[in-house]
């Protein structure tokens, strides 16, 4: 990464060591008061008043959050709520946009640079089809934070801090606590196909797991072709015992598959929300990897208006900002479920 690009106007010290927290503490240091929210875009965020504690004296900010979100996953209104909550203690305008086609999103960024904003929260999930656009941007001077996606080639592509879990390192963590289960057929089902993100974890619950590991792709944005598709998996081979689920809302959908099929099977997930929490508690769903979207959500608003205000690079722009991962299981669920009931977990 070149630190002394066009949104690094000044050199500064090499650091290795992840901050996870720099971010908050930064921010706390800074003086505040009042409290407000704003927004717009093609899908705008609304107020996070509720959310706030108090309102930046520094001058007001537009800042674009564009997401390769589908509509209607759960998962990203945590991450827009925990935006949202930077935005209204940041005297921050908030416009918050999504596409999952990678071209799609690519257009939403270029819009966010002709509007001139003031910096760009963007996720990497294709980096390979935003890398051209997120370079305009950095031309432009508009400084960019990356987050969920992309932690492969934020660096790459010149981004100050990038805010998220190492995907690989999470699916193998999660193959390793199969291990321990007794499991020894697992299918881990894909619901977007070349999204980077869900195929390392997938390669990296391949790679720990001792037993065998099958890959199933399923059209995510139709629910019950997901279900028909799980179920005929299920059906067809009996020796299956584990699906393992990259988002909540299929974790909850490969339950009802495994009462169609007949399955004894077992279903572990990536990623919480709050009906999913409570499949947890009934012991339907074995465990979730929580990434904490909230929090990566609010850094990467947060990281924008220090680096805007303060000149901050969370991670020292040379480390990602962790966020996960951590295991939510019937042991730590209570402690989570307060949390998921607000939609911040």
């Amino acid at each position: 990464m070149n630190t002394t690009s066009a949104h690094h106007p000044d050199p500064r010290p090499r650091s290795r060591r992840v901050l996870p927290v720099v971010a908050v503490a930064a921010a706390t240091a800074l003086t505040l008061a009042g409290c407000s929210s704003g927004s717009g875009g093609k899908k705008s965020a609304d107020s996070a008043a509720d959310a706030s504690v108090g309102k930046a004296s520094t001058p007001r900010m537009t800042i674009a959050m564009v997401t390769h979100a589908p509509s209607g996953d759960t998962f990203w209104d945590t991450i827009r709520k925990g935006a949202e909550a930077a935005a209204a203690k940041d005297n921050v305008k908030l416009v918050y946009s999504n596409d999952e086609n990678a071209g799609d999103q690519a257009n939403l960024v270029q819009n966010a640079i002709d509007q001139k904003v003031d910096g760009i929260a963007v996720t990497l999930a294709k980096p390979d089809a935003m890398k051209a656009v997120v370079a305009k941007a950095e031309q432009a001077g508009i400084p960019v934070v990356g987050f969920n996606a992309g932690l492969s080639d934020w660096q790459k592509q010149g981004l100050l801090s990038f805010f998220g879990q190492d995907e690989s390192v999470s699916g193998q963590a999660l193959g390793t606590k199969l291990n321990s289960t007794g499991v020894k057929h697992a299918v881990c089902v894909i619901q977007a196909q070349g999204d980077v993100n869900l195929e390392q974890r997938c390669a990296g619950v391949k790679k720990t797991f001792s037993g065998k590991t099958d890959i199933l792709y399923v059209n995510g944005t139709d629910m019950p072709s997901v279900k028909s598709t799980i179920t005929a998996k299920l059906s067809q081979d009996k020796t299956i015992d584990e699906i393992v689920t990259l988002g909540a809302p299929f974790a909850l959908t490969a339950v009802q598959s495994l009462s169609d099929a007949g399955s004894k099977a077992k279903v572990a997930t990536f990623d919480l929300n709050a009906n999913l929490i409570s499949a947890i508690e009934k012991g339907s769903i074995q465990f979730a990897v929580d990434q904490q979207p909230y929090l990566q959500g609010y850094l990467a608003v947060d990281s924008l208006w220090l680096y805007k205000t303060n000149g901050n690079y969370s991670g020292g722009g040379e480390e990602p900002v962790l966020t996960g991962p951590a295991f939510v299981d019937k042991a730590n669920v209570e402690a989570v479920a307060k949390f998921a009931a607000k939609g911040t977990r």
